[in-house]
């Protein structure tokens, strides 16, 4: 099995347990990743934020869903694997942006008369050092896709301005864990590699039961 297949495997093993449509587009998401790479995730999130009726508070509290993600996996789930202190450092600060945004997210959700969805409760596989980088590596990287997906359907400019600042703070991230392990920071080049409707449904079909 390649290093990439096992990564993508350990992405599509986090459990996401929590009844909601933002949930449900992450675990889509996850699932996207793992059987095509994190690249892939940016138009099936296209997609799914332009189907009708998706309004930016939909989207918003799919990025809180994400932060949620990203947060449980660095701030409590860095706890359970052993890492040296130089990696241990970089999970605590990574984990402290994380906490960040999903805190300005509900900020903007309140503000704007919704109502933030709960944090879901997730599942990460366990493993060692090296394998919580590789983890770490195509989280991010799915991230970022997913902020590249969502963001052209939002509607609000300030709330088009936020996620920007968000995305660039997950793409450093996703840059300063590739140096870790020898990835590369542009893993597909000067542009994320496209996906066709096809292969969105059959990423996202195991899903749908």
């Amino acid at each position: 099995m390649s290093q990439q297949n096992h990564d993508h495997q350990n992405l599509a093993a986090i459990d996401v347990e929590g009844i909601s449509r933002s949930s449900f587009l992450l675990r889509g998401m996850l699932a996207t990743g793992a059987a095509f790479g994190a690249g892939a995730v940016t138009p099936f999130v296209a997609r799914a934020a332009s189907m009708p009726g998706t309004k930016d508070l939909d989207i918003l509290n799919f990025a809180l869903t994400l932060e949620y993600l990203e947060t449980e996996f660095y701030v409590k789930h860095a706890k359970t694997v052993k890492l040296s202190s130089d990696v241990r450092a970089v999970a605590r600060e990574f984990g402290e942006h994380e906490s960040a945004h999903v805190d300005a997210l509900i900020k903007a959700i309140r503000g704007a008369g919704g109502r933030p969805v709960r944090k879901p409760k997730f599942s990460f596989p366990a493993g060692d050092e090296k394998s919580f980088l590789k983890l770490a590596y195509t989280v991010e990287n799915t991230g970022v896709s997913a902020y590249n997906g969502a963001g052209p359907s939002l509607k609000n400019k300030d709330y088009l301005g936020a996620a920007g600042s968000i995305v660039q703070v997950e793409a450093r991230h996703a840059a300063a864990i590739a140096l870790l392990i020898d990835e590369s920071p542009t893993p597909d080049g000067g542009f994320d590699k496209p996906l066709t409707t096809a292969q969105v449904l059959k990423a996202v079909k195991p899903l749908l039961a």
